[in-house]
């Protein structure tokens, strides 16, 4: 199942069957994603924050550690969320925080998730409907069932790092570590190799072609027949990794490409890990 919807295919789908929609809007400078939400939103959509619903508090797991599942089954109900309803996902553009909301409920074991390709701006250029009305949808009956997409640990990330691919998706000047703002030291996990999620969607926030990617992943040493994973500074941006390696066909149900959820900022804290710098994985 392709990950991505279209703002044609959503718009069709809102006039039949309309899947639950969540709006996960997020910005690490702010303003709250809350006050975009209520300035418009998508109509029936329901505004989800990823710092206290999509993730656990901030704590040695990193900056936004997986949410604690009864928690993660609690928002996903107040939202409407039911096993046998599609979801569609949406952020401000680039979908680097809706993937997030899209790998979390794939890890929960929701069959239907999609990421509305181009986010809020793409419906809006588009001139889509918007509305500022308050939604308070039916309660949901999903049952979080953690585990089926596969996570690793900081052990599980450093092998892989060495045995297939460990992609970090970081700007490129946090990759090298010219620059650190947010966790306890520069660089990158050794034998990561940089992928910044930025560049998996053009300059409109759209998603690239399947096989661009492809080729892309494939110059960064993505190997079908090898392992693959993803990690960020916190968790989030990873997924964006994880939805990019899904939609080139490079992570498949039989061979899905992992989440290093702790990512950048469990590892860099932790003092006996080793830290690699420079455009080289190291």
């Amino acid at each position: 199942m392709n990950p991505l919807t279209s703002t044609d295919d959503l718009m069709a789908r809102l006039r039949d069957e309309p899947p639950v929609l969540l709006d996960v809007r997020w910005s690490l400078l702010g303003p709250p994603g809350k006050q975009d939400y209520e300035r418009g939103h998508l109509p029936g959509a329901v505004f989800v924050d990823l710092d206290t619903e999509l993730a656990s508090p901030p704590g040695a797991g990193g900056r936004h550690p997986l949410p604690d599942p009864a928690a993660l089954e609690r928002t996903l109900r107040r939202c409407g969320v039911s096993r046998d309803r599609a979801v569609v996902v949406y952020d401000a553009d680039n979908g680097s925080v809706a993937a997030r909301a899209w790998w979390l409920l794939r890890w929960a074991g929701h069959p239907d998730v999609r990421v509305l390709d181009g986010g809020y701006a793409a419906w809006v250029a588009e001139g889509r409907p918007v509305t500022t009305d308050p939604v308070v949808p039916a309660e949901g009956d999903f049952e979080v069932r953690p585990g089926s997409m596969p996570v690793v640990d900081a052990d599980a990330a450093a092998s892989l790092a060495r045995e297939g691919a460990l992609l970090d998706a970081r700007a490129p000047e946090r990759y090298r570590g010219d620059t650190e703002p947010l966790d306890a030291r520069a660089g990158h996990i050794p034998g990561a190799v940089n992928a910044p999620f930025a560049e998996h969607v053009d300059s409109s926030g759209k998603w690239r072609p399947a096989q661009e990617l492809a080729e892309r992943f494939a110059q960064l040493g993505v190997e079908t027949s090898s392992p693959v994973g993803a990690y960020c500074g916190s968790g989030v941006t990873a997924c964006s990794v994880l939805l990019a390696l899904e939609h080139a066909g490079l992570s498949t149900a039989e061979r899905p490409a992992v989440l290093y959820a702790g990512s950048w900022s469990e590892w860099s804290a932790d003092p006996s890990r080793p830290v690699a710098t420079g455009q080289e994985a190291g």
